[in-house]
């Protein structure tokens, strides 16, 4: 399977992709919203984590550009963000994201959540 992580903090991505890789994910990242359009034009990751906070395009933005893409239907998407206002949360859900996990985050945390969405 495969995993496009977008995050403007390569720190950030460095995490994911490693408990990713470990979850057994063939990972590729993206630092902005563009670069993750760009990634898509190339594949169809089986999950996509998408930053809400981003230079250039917000993750919320990401997410509806992925969503109208017929193509992406199946592609699963994850928000992690600090974003944890209620309402934001109740938007991205709305809006195409299958799950959403707010920073600071732990590995078990995360492999819960692609439990719950069917990812493992």
């Amino acid at each position: 399977m495969q995993a496009l992580v977008v995050d403007d903090s390569s720190t950030m991505r460095k995490v994911l992709k490693s408990i990713l890789a470990g979850a057994g994910f063939d990972v590729i990242e993206a630092k902005c919203g563009p670069d993750a359009l760009e990634c898509l034009k190339q594949s169809r990751p089986d999950l996509a984590l998408f930053d809400w906070n981003m230079p250039e395009m917000t993750g919320i933005e990401l997410l509806g550009k992925v969503r109208a893409d017929r193509a992406c239907d199946d592609m699963k998407i994850m928000m992690v963000t600090t974003e944890s206002e209620q309402m934001e949360i109740a938007r991205a859900l709305r809006e195409g994201a299958n799950e959403y996990l707010m920073k600071p985050f732990t590995r078990d945390s995360i492999l819960d959540k692609l439990r719950m969405i069917g990812l493992l």
